[in-house]
């Protein structure tokens, strides 16, 4: 079972990062348009819907990779203090009550937006000469449906967690530097950072 859950979540980590480099696009195309328009005085028409549908693309993405992650954000502050079969019972009751409705819902009404906006070839009507909608529109249900998937992983979690008393592992990622793990790993001592560092040239000195 533990390997289905972190497989799913590899899902949800290659997708969301492999769209996040749409951001990286989004920067240059956002480069470009400024330099087309205010240097060689020729904007792009398509350019402002290009970039709607390329960060709407990025944010939809992403929704699956965060829920994996344990990202999004919590309302309750109290939550963190709570134990772990507490906290598994509390977003056991939420996803049944709020997440899983709603997305149904967006996965539903997504399909629906999308299938209808592909048979008439929708295109932006915000410029002229718009750019297709309906592959942007495919997105909707697309991450709708792959954040139902890491909504049931994490459903799974919530009961393994009240059956156990702890909450199974995740797929691991880039964390943020802890400085602790850090120290630990490289086995510096305290004395050699409560002095700065200072000690490193005396003794290369010494060694000389």
């Amino acid at each position: 079972m533990q390997n289905v859950l972190l497989f799913v979540d590899r899902v949800s980590s290659w997708v969301g990062q492999a769209f996040s480099w749409l951001i990286v696009a989004l920067t240059f195309l956002i480069s470009w348009e400024v330099f087309a328009r205010y240097v060689l005085n020729s904007p792009n028409p398509w350019a402002f819907d290009l970039m709607i549908m390329m960060y709407g693309t990025a944010f939809m993405m992403a929704g699956a990779y965060t829920l994996a992650k344990n990202g999004h954000v919590r309302g309750d502050v109290l939550y963190s203090f709570f134990p772990p079969r507490l906290q598994a019972g509390l977003d056991l009751l939420l996803y049944f009550l709020f997440f899983i409705p709603g997305v149904v819902a967006l996965v539903w009404a997504g399909y629906t937006y999308a299938a209808e906006s592909l048979a008439i070839r929708e295109h932006s009507t915000l410029t002229a000469n718009g750019p297709p909608l309906y592959p942007f529109k495919m997105v909707i249900p697309i991450s709708g449906a792959l954040l139902l998937a890491q909504g049931v992983v994490e459903i799974i979690r919530c009961v393994v967690c009240l059956r156990d008393g702890a909450w199974p592992a995740r797929e691991r990622d880039v964390e943020e530097v802890d400085v602790d793990k850090l120290r630990e790993m490289v086995h510096v001592p305290e004395a050699a950072l409560a002095d700065g560092g200072a000690s490193a040239p005396a003794k290369r000195e010494g060694l000389q």
